[in-house]
């Protein structure tokens, strides 16, 4: 193992969006249990620091091994096709139109099924783009159309948030 390794390899793990999340969850207890900081405790400040190094690099993998989403954005970015969200929003005009449709839905909403609703929908979205995103990282090899849908998901993540907070909004 190395610092720099990408953290498919460091975990020891297929670089593809398709993963068990108990075999992430696995492999980030067995590294964990090797390069704990305590484990050190009795070898003096300069290996605890190295531990605390790699501790804190395993953490790092495992947060985004583990999210389907920025599984998704880290894979796109080591092939290549890193999603830049600062410089680049572009979106496809139907999912623009579809935004366009969900943020009135939410604005109209005047009870909670309305919102749970309008979720239900986002959420099926969700899961389909993550399909789509699966797909063209692991079979296709398109990296750049990928990217593009990881966009497309964040916006969705976003989304989900304020809908969560008009949900209890409505429910104070």
């Amino acid at each position: 193992m190395r610092l720099d390794d990408d953290d498919f390899s460091l975990f020891g793990l297929p670089q593809r969006q398709d993963q068990n999340r108990a075999d992430i969850d696995a492999c980030w207890k067995t590294l964990q249990s090797q390069v704990h900081p305590d484990k050190f405790a009795s070898e003096g400040a300069a290996a605890q620091r190295i531990a605390m190094q790699w501790a804190v690099r395993v953490n790092e993998a495992h947060q985004r091994l583990r999210d389907p989403l920025k599984r998704a954005a880290y894979l796109c970015e080591l092939r290549g096709a890193p999603l830049r969200t600062h410089e680049n929003t572009r979106m496809p005009a139907a999912f623009l139109m579809e935004q366009m449709s969900w943020r009135e839905a939410l604005d109209e909403a005047v009870d909670a099924s309305a919102v749970e609703a309008l979720d239900d929908q986002i959420s099926a979205r969700e899961a389909e783009l993550l399909a789509q995103v699966q797909s063209l990282l692991d079979h296709k090899n398109d990296a750049l159309a990928a990217a593009e849908q990881v966009r497309a998901l964040m916006f969705l993540a976003k989304f989900r948030a304020d809908i969560a907070r008009r949900m209890d909004a409505l429910d104070a």
